[in-house]
């Protein structure tokens, strides 16, 4: 599947439940969420994450970590804030291209229309 196809059942998922608790809630809320939706798919899902970075020869094991990477494809940022600011951008661009993968989406749930509190972030490699 292409992260793309990933990313359009994830927009479905997230729709649904934004629908349904609206805004407000904390993030680890819409996390969970999320993340009892997405294993009804059958597709592969890991959530909280961790990852390391390599330096030179200096590795930090638990450098960061991720709310959810489907298929080892698309990383998921959860967010419940005002509005997606730049810093939030650039810290998705980053895990993007820590771990290789091409897409991320931010997903605001705090937005009135969840459409609108949706990012999608690329990483050209």
């Amino acid at each position: 599947m292409t992260e793309n196809e990933l990313s359009k059942i994830v927009f479905d998922i997230g729709l649904k439940i934004h629908k349904k608790l609206g805004a407000g809630l904390f993030e680890h809320v819409y996390e969970e969420c999320l993340w009892y939706e997405l294993t009804k798919t059958g597709l592969t899902i890991e959530r909280q994450k961790l990852f390391p970075i390599i330096y030179e020869e200096l590795k930090i094991a638990n450098a960061f970590r991720l709310d959810i990477i489907i298929e080892n494809k698309l990383i998921l940022e959860i967010k419940t804030v005002d509005y997606i600011n730049p810093t939030h951008k650039a810290q998705l661009l980053t895990y993007l291209k820590m771990t290789g993968c091409k897409l991320g989406l931010l997903l605001n749930f705090q937005s009135d229309i969840f459409k609108n509190g949706v990012a999608r972030i690329v990483n050209f490699l």
